[in-house]
């Protein structure tokens, strides 16, 4: 090198023009892989957030992008520039491809609870279940009947107002031994009345 002479540095070729996406997918369709490559490396994250959005789930949206990234390669000789953009070719391809992917998932997820459903077999007759509840529940409301008024009142504000044995005393306006008194006496008589008819 000459002293004093500056270092040569190449210098962009104005005239050069970037490949569009449509020129790159041209030539993948003649099996060109450098063009492939550089359209992959454009696309590849597009179509996996577009994927994504549809599928939701991350590992089944690489493996959709990756399947739609192969078809590409594939089916690039389909690709006709005259009827749409690359980039749209591209994604409807994606689309398709995802909205294929979460079909199939529901279909197995709709076979399986199918299959789940048809297997169950329930622990007892639901029906018998039902009669037998509402004949308990028939027994209890007339062993209530039996009782006192003021046995029942005390009963039905414990059991089933939820209060404590001071609260019915409060709710009833008499001393706590006369309230447990009253319990007492109901509980013993609800007993015997539901031991004679069951």
């Amino acid at each position: 090198m000459i002293a004093g002479s500056r270092r040569l540095r190449a210098v962009p070729d104005p005239h050069a023009v970037e490949a569009t996406d449509e020129h790159l997918l041209t030539r993948t369709a003649r099996g060109d892989q450098d063009a492939y490559a550089e359209l992959y490396a454009r696309i590849a994250g597009p179509v996996y957030g577009m994927v994504r959005r549809v599928v939701r789930d991350p590992a089944q949206s690489e493996e959709v992008a990756q399947e739609v990234l192969l078809e590409v390669w594939r089916k690039a000789a389909r690709y006709d520039p005259d009827r749409a953009a690359a980039k749209t070719w591209i994604f409807t391809i994606a689309h398709r491809r995802a909205v294929d992917r979460v079909r199939r998932e529901q279909s197995t997820r709709n076979r399986h609870d199918r299959a789940a459903i048809a297997n169950h077999k329930p622990s007892s007759d639901v029906v018998a279940d039902e009669v037998s509840t509402r004949a308990e529940h028939e027994q209890v409301r007339e062993a209530l009947d039996a009782l006192t008024e003021i046995q029942r009142e005390a009963v039905e504000l414990a059991y089933y107002g939820g209060n404590t044995y001071r609260e019915v005393a409060d709710l009833l306006g008499i001393p706590l031994g006369t309230a447990k008194t009253r319990l007492r006496d109901g509980l013993i008589r609800l007993r015997d009345a539901l031991e004679v008819t069951g």
